[in-house]
């Protein structure tokens, strides 16, 4: 572990954090994850001696959030209608505190074309890609990007609706299959090489990479199967890649995150391209997952901040955007 940079701990007394919710399972396609996640960070919480409690937006309204005077919300949703901005608005409009991006980087890097674009204005390496609304753009695409190609949803995550596509005659189904899960569709140029992943912590100057994981996945199919319940999946880190590639991967995310305006925590996924040894930027994730099988607590406890640890650090840095000024004669939210 030479080199590795150690993260500290929060210094924050976890009786001062209030009634805290832990937001998981919600609506979205990957509400299956977001319970792991939900049920792991909530565990960590009470044995830190937080007042925590368990919050499913799929079988309560949010705005008993508010009713039940919660102080501050831990968000382990994941996908859509918890990692796209929405509940952080409504959160933002409760007044209540909560982990993770606000609204505008979170909606932002949900869509991957929209992140993407912004990432290519700003120099940043990602691989070529063609939005796409039919089967016919699908198979001009993978004439322009060549194969193998990836077919993809735009606005999920999880490799959900996911298609590698190495024949032209492929395109019809890895189409159909992402248009099921979302209208606007990615296609993306395949790069060949080393999967590597990199989280992040804190928020602007004070934001800080951890240490990268390299991937090894059977047959190098990091699929939804092989991301949450193999376990011959290997996650290799410290990550031992070539001197320097490890401190250029974190330099690329870090920037990658505060081009977004990220805050609180993510995870960047990248490709390094075998021939070239560059890296290339995939996806940011601004809710990650905190599952048994997760890479950010894998990651961070590398860098010396155990599961618990960083679960009490994530909720101490709960935040809002814009906080609303308290009215005069308000004696509490209602």
């Amino acid at each position: 572990m030479t080199g590795v940079q150690t993260v500290a701990p929060a210094t924050v007394d976890p009786r001062t954090l209030g009634k805290v919710a832990v937001l998981m399972g919600g609506h979205s396609a990957e509400r299956e994850v977001s319970l792991m996640s939900g049920a792991g960070v909530l565990a960590a919480l009470r044995r830190a001696g937080v007042d925590a409690h368990a919050f499913d937006p799929a079988e309560r309204p949010l705005w008993e959030l508010a009713h039940a005077r919660f102080e501050r919300v831990f968000i382990a949703l994941h996908g859509r209608f918890g990692e796209d901005g929405t509940v952080q608005g409504a959160l933002e409009l409760m007044g209540i505190p909560y982990t993770g991006s606000g609204v505008l980087a979170s909606s932002v890097a949900m869509d991957k074309v929209m992140t993407k674009r912004i990432w290519r204005a700003e120099g940043l390496p990602t691989p070529d890609w063609r939005q796409v609304a039919s089967v016919a753009d699908t198979e001009a695409a993978f004439d322009a990007l060549g194969a193998p190609m990836i077919v993809k949803p735009s606005r999920e995550g999880s490799t959900i609706g996911l298609t590698k596509v190495v024949r032209r005659e492929q395109c019809t189904d890895a189409y159909r299959l992402a248009a099921r899960h979302d209208p606007e569709v990615l296609c993306e140029q395949f790069i060949a090489g080393d999967e590597v992943t990199c989280p992040v912590l804190g928020t602007g100057p004070a934001a800080q990479a951890l240490p990268v994981i390299r991937i090894v996945a059977p047959d190098g199919n990091y699929d939804y199967q092989n991301k949450y319940f193999s376990d011959e999946t290997r996650y290799i880190v410290p990550c031992d890649l070539p001197a320097g590639e490890e401190a250029a991967i974190q330099a690329l995310v870090l920037a990658a995150y505060r081009t977004l305006g990220c805050r609180g925590w993510a995870r960047a996924d990248v490709m390094i391209d075998r021939a070239t040894r560059r890296p290339y930027l995939l996806e940011i994730n601004t809710a990650p997952g905190m599952t048994g099988h997760s890479l950010v607590p894998m990651s961070a406890r590398v860098a010396g901040l155990d599961y618990d640890a960083l679960c009490l650090r994530l909720l101490a840095e709960a935040a809002l955007d814009n906080p609303l000024p308290v009215p005069a004669h308000a004696g509490g939210r209602t």
